[in-house]
């Protein structure tokens, strides 16, 4: 007798097996989530043979576990009936089962800590809960401080009061010259912050922050890589906003371009951040910092014509969503600099860079050729300290000539 899961899922028999009262709600979920009809139909299909599976080798539902998601896959191999997906969707299952607490969560049994990520831990966890740095931050001087405790100490217990001066010297003498500039210096910054954590927390005594030797590094030595504003024109005109993609994609450049956001300020935005009726933004900046931007009319349209045209429906807060399934937010900044990749590859646009930012430093120039003071765009862009704005004074090429000596005649 046929049994009808959905609209457009009919089987030719009832779901059998303990995951059978579940095949339903499983099959709602994915749709909720977006995907394709085949997606769907494949998800569901398994789910059902899983399901058969775990009877037929007397699994209960509360035992079901991991273990038996690896022993069906293997089964399923064997038989030389898997397809590409069918892991992920067999994970979805286990996870939709878990979380509303059909099977039981797994505990995972983790191995001891060493005393080096015991530390590590710790530095990360005064970072986000005191300091309150962005996760990025977070992320770049913890594995800084892994590789300078592990350095040091090795697989023995790593007792932070025998650190010195020495070592800490020995360890920058010998990772600076493998590293890009702007990655040696991070490297020396986050040193000075975990020695700075140490003491702080009384494990030394001395300052060992002080001898963290300086890379070496001119003031400003390079002209930031800004897009040219006829390279943005060509860029949004070659949008398609016929489709969904496209109205996500040019909302998301326009923000770049009239608001210099950074890919991670975009990713964070949320429907809530967004006033209407005052025509302002809320931005999430570096380190928890909010910001309060005007919203232009043109960004404002697009993101509406974006919201009313072309967003999925997700109970997901954020503004914009993936195209595919599963439909969410995006993960991490990466995914903004895949579009700009993406546009700039379409309009054939050789771009100083294929990244985000070059719009960040494009509407710096913009605003400084206009007669923007540093402060002003230092307000603008979310700059903590008008020392980083001071890079913009580079870019006035034609200003800075007017300061030049000119050649002593006949000197050759």
């Amino acid at each position: 007798m046929k049994f009808i899961v959905n609209d457009h899922v009919v089987l030719l028999r009832a779901p059998e097996g303990p995951l059978a009262p579940y095949i339903v709600s499983f099959s709602k979920w994915a749709i909720g989530q977006g995907y394709s009809l085949c997606s769907l139909r494949r998800r569901i299909w398994i789910a059902v043979s899983f399901s058969r599976w775990l009877a037929e080798k007397s699994v209960r539902l509360r035992s079901t576990s991991s273990r038996h998601f690896d022993q069906y896959l293997r089964y399923r191999t064997g038989r030389q009936d898997i397809c590409r997906g069918d892991a992920t969707a067999l994970k979805q299952l286990l996870d939709f089962l878990r979380d509303r607490k059909v099977i039981p969560v797994e505990k995972i049994r983790r191995r001891p800590l060493t005393s080096v990520e015991r530390h590590v831990q710790a530095f990360e966890r005064y970072l986000r809960d005191e300091r309150a740095l962005a996760t990025t931050t977070i992320v770049n001087y913890v594995r800084f401080i892994r590789a300078f405790l592990k350095d040091r100490f090795g697989s023995r217990t790593a007792t932070l009061s025998r650190l010195c001066a020495g070592d800490v010297v020995r360890f920058v003498q010998r990772q600076a010259p493998r590293l890009h500039l702007k990655t040696a210096k991070l490297l020396t910054t986050a040193l000075r912050s975990f020695l700075q954590y140490t003491r702080y927390r009384g494990y030394v005594r001395l300052d060992l922050a002080a001898a963290v030797p300086v890379v070496a590094n001119w003031s400003m030595p390079s002209i930031p890589r800004a897009i040219a504003p006829d390279h943005v024109r060509r860029l949004l005109a070659q949008i398609n906003r016929r489709t969904a993609v496209g109205r996500r994609d040019y909302a998301i450049l326009l923000l770049l371009a009239r608001l210099g956001l950074r890919s991670s300020e975009v990713v964070s935005l949320e429907l809530d951040d967004i006033d209407w009726k005052d025509g302002s933004l809320n931005v999430h900046g570096k380190g928890g910092r909010l910001v309060q931007l005007p919203l232009p009319k043109d960004v404002g349209e697009a993101i509406a014509a974006y919201l009313r045209h072309g967003r999925p429906r997700s109970a997901s807060r954020r503004v914009f969503l993936r195209a595919k399934a599963p439909i969410r937010g995006f993960l991490g900044p990466s995914a903004v600099g895949t579009i700009v990749r993406h546009a700039l590859l379409r309009a054939g646009i050789n771009a100083p860079t294929t990244g985000a930012h070059q719009f960040r430093h494009g509407l710096a120039t913009e605003m400084l050729r206009h007669g923007a003071s540093l402060s002003e765009i230092g307000e603008l862009l979310g700059h903590r300290s008008p020392e980083t704005t001071k890079i913009y004074t580079k870019v006035d090429i034609n200003a800075l000539r007017t300061l030049a000596l000119p050649w002593p005649v006949g000197v050759r």
